[in-house]
């Protein structure tokens, strides 16, 4: 079966097998569908997506799980929006509906949490109220009215949310649901009843899919998949579609884990509640390979793509063509966005995720002729090539060492990594498909620089260098910046090692994993009260600390290095001031990088833009690739003036 298989479902024609699922975006308006949402739908329809299910809508107004969840009472004007953008291209439209229960927020309700029983949620420690018959009854309800407004709102379907935050999963759950009553008694009676209601709200000819935890990962009490297939059998009368997730109170973060966790990995999950019933089953779980995605669908119905359709909306028409799409890496740094500062979901190697109404479109930019030097070959520098090639420039890529991808190929050698390096090849092929010329170990010189202005655009994008420590080091351990560490791998480096990691971000915490599995003593030295405090977005905060204790990694937190002095690295307490030392041969600091400015100069009148990425100032992979696309957008002949692309 191939993704582009046409099928049916309720009636209606699916035109592929490619799942765009739900998600938070943050880009609703107040509680309602914004045209953001419309435009970020749609451009996944135009893409070939079979299925949409739009972001989760609560179905009553005292479940507001974060800030901008959207409330379905108030979705009407948009669910129509969505579904007449997506119509047009054959996609089908389901709008997802759940309640979060105890697992939500009382921050901006302010309203007592409800849960089926008082059992408190692990991560905010919050306890809910149990809760009463008229209060089930009132979600009951909340399922059916919401359903009935979507469908006469023009969508295709319904897909009821009980997966690992879902009220409906923590009634199917030991770990939550200790009832007496019959709603303990049979724990499946509550997502009976709701489907019920849904069901006989929307009519046998719109879709209604479930989403069902198939697996809390909580074997002593929790859903398991034995309890799963039973659930799945007899629940199947009401559904068109079954969606099988896995996650629940203790393993939210298993839902949509980054690239620690194998791709796929709910393969063998789906197939075994496939076999027990008859109905349509899709596959969710890190599933973003076209290969994995056709393999797949020799045991399933349909694939969740929903990452790999955020780092490329086109994944279907593309893989139809016979062309790669832009990979996902599974990072979780800007797609997971449950967080209380808002940010807008969008991809790293893809920043016009999210913007679509915002950005411009790369299919439809003006052309330009004329040649473009684009100095240096990281991920700044060769977007902003392909883009500028696409628009008919005649580019050149200038790159001083042996290879393309900058700093994402050095961060992709660790272990784990890997997927780092399938952007920076895109990157690379992408460029060399349309036409651009590639040089290596080539060091740009000024009188390059000057004949490229003279004939038409330069784009500097040469990277950074590194920053000299903060701290006095002598002659008695090994100095080195984390990018010279990663070249040289663990093999390479003497041990006792201590990172240095005023950032918090995951590249001190993938050295150390590296460093102790090459039988190292490693010591992480960071002013934050936990190691990668920055990867709570990701995901990967408990999991990163979980791996680096038991790799028996020395976390040092709350403190700074003051000097390195006769093989010690002397640290301080930021709140004590107190002293301590830690033995090493090698020091690892991982600081932020210096801006190359080597290549700094008066641009007189001729067209240039001068710094992209961290030619700038220190970048991550996003920020470089959004400015290398704005380079590109934005860079033609002509132009007499200097501007500097900034985030």
């Amino acid at each position: 079966m191939s993704l582009q298989e046409h099928t049916t479902l309720a009636g209606h024609l699916v035109r592929s097998r490619v799942v765009f699922g739900p998600h938070e975006t943050n880009l609703a308006v107040g509680r309602v569908f914004s045209d953001r949402h419309r435009a970020y739908y749609q451009r996944r329809a135009e893409g070939g997506a079979g299925i949409v299910v739009t972001e989760t809508a609560s179905v009553l107004e005292n479940d507001w799980p974060y800030e901008r969840a959207p409330l379905a009472s108030r979705c009407g004007p948009g669910w129509q929006a969505i579904s007449s953008a997506c119509a047009p291209h054959g996609t089908l439209v389901l709008a997802s509906l759940g309640h979060t229960g105890m697992q939500g927020s009382s921050a901006y309700s302010q309203a007592v949490l409800w849960g089926p029983s008082r059992v408190a949620d692990p991560v905010t420690r919050e306890l809910p109220m149990m809760m009463e018959q008229n209060d089930i009854d009132a979600v009951v309800e909340g399922f059916r009215t919401s359903a009935a407004l979507a469908v006469n709102s023009g969508m295709d379907g319904i897909e009821i949310d009980a997966g690992p935050r879902s009220i409906l999963r923590q009634f199917l759950s030991g770990l939550t649901n200790t009832r007496a009553d019959r709603y303990g008694r049979d724990r499946l009676t509550l997502l009976r009843e709701v489907l019920h209601a849904v069901r006989g709200s929307v009519g046998a000819n719109r879709v209604v899919s479930l989403r069902l935890s198939c697996d809390e990962q909580a074997p002593w009490a929790g859903v398991t998949p034995e309890l799963a297939v039973g659930y799945a059998s007899e629940l199947e009368r009401y559904l068109d579609l079954l969606v099988v997730v896995r996650g629940g109170l203790y393993s939210t973060a298993g839902y949509r884990p980054d690239f620690h966790a194998e791709p796929n990995f709910n393969r063998e999950l789906c197939r075994t509640v496939k076999a027990a019933v008859s109905i349509p089953v899709v596959l969710q779980g890190s599933v973003v390979d076209i290969a994995d995605a056709h393999d797949a669908l020799e045991h399933v119905d349909f694939v969740e793509m929903t990452r790999a359709q955020i780092a490329d909306p086109d994944l279907v028409v593309k893989s139809a063509r016979g062309h790669q799409p832009r990979p996902c890496v599974l990072c979780n740094q800007t797609c997971l966005v449950r967080d209380p500062r808002n940010p807008v979901v969008t991809c790293v190697g893809n920043p016009t995720a999210g913007f679509e109404t915002i950005d411009p479109d790369e299919r439809e930019q003006d052309s330009i002729t004329g040649p473009v030097l684009v100095v240096g070959g990281g991920p700044a520098g060769l977007e902003a090539a392909r883009i500028l090639a696409g628009r008919g420039a005649a580019v050149t890529v200038a790159e001083q060492s042996s290879r393309f991808g900058g700093m994402i190929r050095t961060f992709a050698q660790g272990k784990g990594r890997s997927r780092f390096s399938l952007l920076a090849q895109w990157l690379e092929d992408e460029c060399r498909r349309s036409g651009v010329t590639m040089l290596t170990e080539h060091t740009v010189s000024p009188p390059e620089i000057d004949d490229a202005r003279g004939r038409g655009g330069v784009v500097i994008a040469s990277g950074s260098i590194p920053r000299p420590p903060t701290y006095s080091v002598d002659t008695s351990v090994l100095w080195m910046d984390a990018a010279q560490a990663q070249r040289l791998g663990g093999d390479s480096i003497k041990g006792p090692v201590v990172l240095v990691d005023p950032l918090g971000g995951p590249v001190a915490v993938a050295l150390a994993e590296e460093l102790a599995e090459c039988g190292l003593d490693v010591s992480i030295v960071t002013p934050d009260t936990i190691v990668g405090s920055r990867l709570g977005m990701s995901g990967d905060l408990v999991g990163a600390n979980t791996r680096l204790q038991q790799a028996g990694v020395n976390r040092v937190c709350s403190s700074r290095v003051r000097a390195v002095v006769d093989g010690c690295v002397h640290v301080e307490n930021v709140y004590t001031d107190v002293a301590a030392g830690i033995r090493c041969a090698t020091v690892i600091d991982c600081s932020p990088r210096l801006p190359d400015n080597s290549l700094q100069y008066s641009a007189g009148d001729y067209s240039v833009w001068a710094g992209v990425g961290d030619t700038i100032a220190p970048r991550t992979v996003l920020e470089s690739i959004h400015e290398g696309r704005r380079a590109g957008f934005t860079t033609g002949t002509g132009f007499n003036s200097v501007e500097r692309i900034d985030s």
